[in-house]
C-alpha cells in the first residue's frame, strides 16, 4: 500500500476549532510553510522537468496539464499563464481536468473516478507532447489513466503526487514527489498540498522559460506585451536593458510588433532582429555579445 500522508490527521488539528483567530491563523500559516519547505528536496526532479518541458516547446509538441479537483486547478493556473508570461503559443498548451473546467464554484467530485474518461481524453496525445500530470495522493484514477494512456501514446510524462510511492510514478519518465506532512484540516490537500504543487508549477515552468531564453535579468523578454500594462512593462524593460529612455523604447518596440528582444536588439543596432535570435537558440544576451564584440572589432580595425 503506498503512503496516505495527505490523508492522516495532523498534530496541530487537535483543537483547532477551540483557538482564538489568530492562534488558529498561525497554525494554518505553519502548515503551508512545511508543505513548502518539502519543494526543495524534489529540486533535481524539478529541473529534469523544465528540461523535458523546454525540450517540447523547441519541437513540435504540446505541453499538456492532467489532473483533477484543485491540483488540476493548480495545473490548469500555471498552463493559462504561459502565453502572458513568456510568449507560448496558446494553441500548444492543453488543459484536461477531470469532469471539464468549472464554469462556477461549484467543482465536479466524483469525475475524478472516472477512468473511461481519463482515457478518452489522454487519446488526444501525440508522441511529440509532454503531459503533466497532477494528484495530490498520487492514485486519482483520473491522473493515474491519463498517466498510463499517454505514455502508451509514445508521449513523454511528469508526474506530480505529494505521497511516496505513489502508483502515478509508475508511469512517469520524471517523479516528482513533494512529501508534504499532514494537512492541519486532514485530507484538505486543496492547502498544504496544493501550496507545495503551486510552487513546483511554477518553479519548473519559469525554469523551463529561462532556459528557452524567454527570461533575460530576471525580466520576463518574451511577454505578450497586449495590454496597457504589459506595454508599459515592455517599455520599462527594454529601457533598462538597452539604456535609452522609454520613450525611445517605446518607439523600437511599436516598430517590432512589441516584441521585446527584437526592440532590443534594434536599439544595440541589429539590421536582422530575427536572424540574430535564431542563430543564437532564442536567446538575448549572447545575441547582445555579438554585437559588442563585432562593435569592438570595428573599432579595432580603425
Amino acid at each position: 500500500m503506498p503512503d496516505t500522508t495527505t490523508e492522516s490527521e495532523h498534530d496541530t488539528g487537535r483543537g483547532l476549532d477551540a483557538l482564538s483567530d489568530a492562534q488558529a491563523l498561525e497554525r494554518l500559516f505553519n502548515g503551508q510553510a512545511q508543505a513548502l519547505d518539502a519543494v526543495s528536496q524534489a529540486f533535481p526532479d524539478i529541473a529534469k522537468g523544465a528540461a523535458l518541458m523546454s525540450g517540447a516547446m523547441r519541437g513540435t509538441g504540446r505541453l499538456i496539464y492532467a489532473g483533477a479537483g484543485s491540483s488540476a486547478l493548480m495545473a490548469s493556473a500555471d498552463g493559462m499563464e504561459l502565453a502572458g508570461t513568456f510568449g507560448i503559443d496558446p494553441n500548444r498548451v492543453l488543459i484536461c481536468m477531470a469532469g471539464g473546467l468549472p464554469q462556477n464554484a461549484a467543482m465536479p467530485g466524483g469525475s475524478e473516478d472516472d477512468a473511461r474518461q481519463a482515457e478518452v481524453d489522454a487519446s488526444r496525445v501525440a508522441a511529440d507532447d509532454l503531459v503533466i500530470a497532477v494528484t495530490a495522493s498520487g492514485s486519482t484514477p483520473y491522473a493515474v489513466l491519463f498517466a498510463q494512456t499517454a505514455r502508451s501514446n509514445g508521449a513523454k510524462t511528469i508526474c506530480i503526487a505529494n505521497n511516496p510511492s505513489a502508483p502515478i510514478f509508475d508511469h512517469a519518465d520524471v517523479a516528482i514527489c513533494l512529501p508534504t506532512p499532514p494537512e492541519v484540516v486532514a485530507g484538505s490537500t486543496r492547502m498544504g498540498a496544493g501550496t507545495a504543487q503551486k510552487a513546483a508549477l511554477n518553479m519548473m515552468s519559469t525554469l523551463m522559460g529561462i532556459r528557452l531564453g524567454h527570461v533575460h535579468d530576471g525580466m520576463m523578454v518574451n511577454l505578450r506585451a497586449d495590454n496597457k500594462k504589459l506595454r508599459n512593462r515592455a517599455a520599462n524593460m527594454a529601457a533598462r536593458i538597452s539604456g535609452v529612455s522609454e520613450d525611445k523604447a517605446r518607439v523600437a518596440l511599436e516598430s517590432s510588433e512589441w516584441r521585446v528582444k527584437q526592440a532590443v536588439l534594434r536599439l544595440a543596432g541589429a539590421g536582422n532582429p530575427e536572424e540574430l535570435l535564431c542563430r543564437h537558440k532564442d536567446r538575448l544576451r549572447p545575441a547582445l555579445n555579438e554585437i559588442e564584440t563585432h562593435k569592438q572589432i570595428s573599432m579595432e580595425k580603425t
